[in-house]
């Protein structure tokens, strides 16, 4: 018996998901993974095969799914990837109570018009679209691969389909992280071999006001590259007797922040700039003593540059920096310090990278002790002190061991780290889209356009072909938290390592209060679209 493959069901589906406010990190995105399981242990054919249905634990206790259909004697499987967290709603204003129906929500701004956008307002006129915290971002997904496995269910395909879904996508994807091992062990286990991976991303608007449809063949990276600036400490009194981490960073948030030279080029697609995500002193308590170290990190995406290409261009603007910080201190001190007056302190600053700063500290400690500063520090971490905070103790732990180079500027990174993917030139790859795209022009008369790199980040990054022209370790050794409370599971993604293609639905404004779906494409043509192209896929194979 079907229950999830008309529009409506769909629709209805899909109320049900959003009315678990599963904002990540929160105990309803528990919840939503066990109303998952509740909907499909039921099922006949998980009746007959419950060891194929599962609820794997993270190591914070929250828990990702996974619901294979198995055809007898098959090993060619299709995975499907969806998350079922969402970000908070309290830009909801007025609204927020409404946020998670959409239903209720939808009726709502019918009658306030006129609090909408004017692009939200027309949609709503003129469409068949529903409001709400998730619909787009990426419940409707969700509700199109569950379409999907009931299909399967059904014994419409001619392979295997494995679903997972995982928690903790839209912070730092511990969800994925674990899930990556789980579909390692499944392979062995189970004896899959598999294809392809789809994700239900929606499509994301490339401009204000574009009305295009995508699909992606890929995903972009992202990093998060972090300077801790360790300056001189010195009192109010004395200004120019020591250096203010506060100024450090000030400069290098004027030679990161949008920067056009991080701006990377492949065909017709661009990543954005940098724009920062932190910045602050690290000095916790009032007192006339000037900030000794600050840190500020960025957001930067990438797509095919390797990571001595983006480790170059940060370092050259901290050079920057430190250039226009040193002239900016002498250039003060000349209107303070009059006739003979010096200054016993030089702004001579030091430019390291993590990998260097802790060859540093071994050189003047040893490795023994700073093995054991470095082990007393984990087992001392407060477990509500997130992994950007726990990365940045680790770094100005090793600086305050080396104060002699002091003042310095060390470049790390912290998690998330989302490696980029990319299918575009895999030919098995592009009939697929082809049929999909022709499919979608010849029976919808929708334009399906091609992107090799989904720009909103998605788990395809630990699962799909790198696009990377340099290997992952020439970042993880400089980034202080791997193996120390976070661990990218490199082994499990190169043995899992498979095509991807992101087919979602259509929307608007993900992460706004606007966000909504549009229901006729997304619930009537998607799933007849994407049920094509997985049948395209197990023919092929």
């Amino acid at each position: 018996m079907n229950h999830w493959q008309t529009k409506d069901e769909l629709t209805d589906l899909l109320c049900a998901l959003v009315e678990y406010p599963s904002i990540t990190e929160s105990n309803a995105e528990i919840a939503i993974m066990e109303y998952l399981y509740y909907i499909l242990e039921d099922r006949d054919y998980y009746q007959n095969h419950p060891d194929h249905l599962n609820l794997h634990p993270l190591k914070d206790g929250r828990q990702l799914l996974t619901a294979l259909v198995k055809k007898e004697n098959a090993t060619k499987t299709v995975v499907l990837i969806a998350h079922a967290d969402v970000v908070g709603v309290e830009d909801y204003g007025s609204y927020e109570n409404l946020a998670f129906y959409p239903i209720e929500l939808t009726v709502e701004l019918h009658k306030n018009i006129e609090d909408l956008p004017k692009t939200a307002a027309q949609d709503l006129l003129q469409g068949d679209w529903l409001f709400g915290r998730g619909t787009m971002d990426m419940k409707a997904g969700l509700a199109v691969h569950l379409s999907m496995l009931e299909r399967a269910m059904n014994g419409e395909f001619d392979g295997n389909l494995l679903l997972v879904v995982v928690p903790d996508e839209e912070m730092n994807s511990a969800g994925m992280l674990t899930a990556v091992p789980a579909l390692a062990e499944m392979k062995e286990k189970e004896n899959l071999d598999y294809m392809i991976a789809f994700n239900g991303e929606p499509m994301f608007s490339k401009f204000p006001g574009d009305s295009s449809y995508y699909l992606y063949t890929g995903s972009i990276g992202k990093t998060l590259p972090g300077f801790l600036c360790y300056g001189k400490e010195t009192h109010v009194g004395e200004p120019f007797a020591g250096l203010n981490a506060n100024l450090m960073v000030s400069y290098l948030a004027q030679e990161m922040e949008l920067n056009e030279s991080f701006i990377e080029k492949v065909g017709g697609e661009r990543t954005p700039p940098p724009i920062s995500l932190m910045q602050r002193d690290l000095k916790f308590e009032y007192s006339v003593q000037t900030p000794q170290s600050a840190v500020a990190m960025y957001n930067v995406l990438y797509m095919k540059q390797s990571i001595q290409d983006l480790n170059e261009k940060l370092l050259q603007a901290a050079q920057r920096a430190r250039a226009k910080i040193i002239n900016h201190y002498h250039h003060q001190a000349s209107f303070y310090l009059e006739g003979t007056q010096t200054s016993s302190f030089s702004p001579d600053i030091q430019i390291l990278t993590y990998e260097q700063l802790h060859k540093e500290a071994v050189e003047r400690h040893g490795k023994r002790e700073i093995d054991r500063r470095l082990n007393r520090l984990i087992n001392q971490r407060d477990q509500s002190q997130g992994d950007r905070d726990f990365s940045t103790l680790l770094v100005q732990n090793l600086a305050a061991l080396c104060k002699d180079l002091s003042p310095m500027i060390v470049l790390f990174y912290s998690p998330p780290f989302y490696p980029s993917v990319s299918s575009h030139h895999d030919s098995y790859v592009q009939e697929g889209v082809k049929l999909a795209v022709d499919m979608a022009k010849r029976d919808y008369d929708v334009e399906l356009e091609e992107v090799e790199y989904f720009t909103g980040l998605s788990d395809l990054s630990f699962i799909g072909p790198t696009a990377m022209t340099s290997p992952i370790d020439d970042l993880l050794k400089q980034m202080p938290i791997q193996g120390h409370g976070y661990e990218l599971p490199v082994e499990s993604m190169e043995a899992i390592t498979m095509p991807v293609i992101n087919i979602g639905p259509l929307g608007r404004d993900p992460h706004q209060w606007t966000e909504r779906l549009e229901l006729t494409y997304s619930f009537e043509k998607l799933p007849k679209i994407l049920s094509k192209t997985i049948h395209h896929f197990f023919n092929k194979s």
